[in-house]
């Protein structure tokens, strides 16, 4: 297995419950994705992905309807997507994707937790290297040969393809969304999630002291309504 396995392993495991904000955070997406390309699934792509989200989140349709509704609303507010960057304690890098309404609030805050934990808000550029930005898709394993699957979906840009309890992974360069999207629906493939991820090209083996002032930083940020995804180069178990 490749490196997107072993780190999808990890955040399932331990982080993937730490931000109690899903419905929330799908919502913001619901916004964005409206604003961009108009409230029709049809022919919005992205609000596409962003719906198959929200019903395998478990969010209800009229949850998905209220939120679209409300999007199309020329009053409501419009989320900008910033990205922060910067170390924690111990040289960990930290890469933090917001959506948000008020940019100046979101920049005080970041810094404040940063400051509050010994750590360092750094400049745009600083850290976003490190990390290989990412998109995935998960369908159904009923009825797939994986190996099979991968030979044909390489030529759409997908490098890593494996199975877990959860049905069929698929992960590719950010930029390649777009076609392995089309070619799923194109195939009549169920896409039951798709999204995006940042992962570490090198991650540092921290001891439990050091682990955990990083922990404390990675909290703050993730408590924060404008967080949508923390991401850092902290080694992660998945035991």
């Amino acid at each position: 297995m490749g490196r997107a396995f072993e780190f999808r392993k990890a955040r399932k495991m331990k982080r993937w419950s730490a931000m109690a904000k899903t419905f929330t955070r799908i919502g913001k997406d619901i916004v964005i994705a409206v604003k961009e390309g108009g409230p029709s699934p049809e022919s919005n792509a992205r609000l596409r992905a962003v719906i198959q989200n929200a019903k395998a989140a478990n969010m209800p349709k009229e949850n998905v309807e209220r939120a679209i509704k409300k999007a199309s609303d020329k009053d409501t507010a419009n989320y900008k997507e910033v990205l922060f960057e910067g170390y924690a304690p111990h040289g960990i890098a930290i890469l933090i994707e917001t959506a948000t309404d008020n940019n100046n609030r979101t920049v005080a805050n970041i810094r404040s937790y940063f400051n509050k934990c010994n750590g360092t808000m750094g400049t745009q550029g600083s850290v976003e290297f490190m990390f290989d930005h990412t998109c995935n898709f998960r369908i159904p394993a009923e009825g797939q040969d994986v190996e099979e699957l991968e030979l044909e979906m390489i030529d759409f840009g997908v490098e890593e393809i494996f199975a877990d309890e959860d049905g069929i992974l698929m992960y590719a360069p950010f930029e390649s969304f777009g076609a392995i999207q089309k070619e799923l629906e194109n195939r009549g493939l169920e896409i039951l999630s798709s999204g995006f991820e940042r992962i570490p090209q090198v991650t540092k083996e921290l001891n439990e002291s050091e682990a955990a002032d990083v922990e404390k930083l990675l909290e703050k940020i993730e408590e924060d309504d404008d967080v949508m995804n923390v991401y850092h180069t902290m080694q992660e178990s998945a035991e």
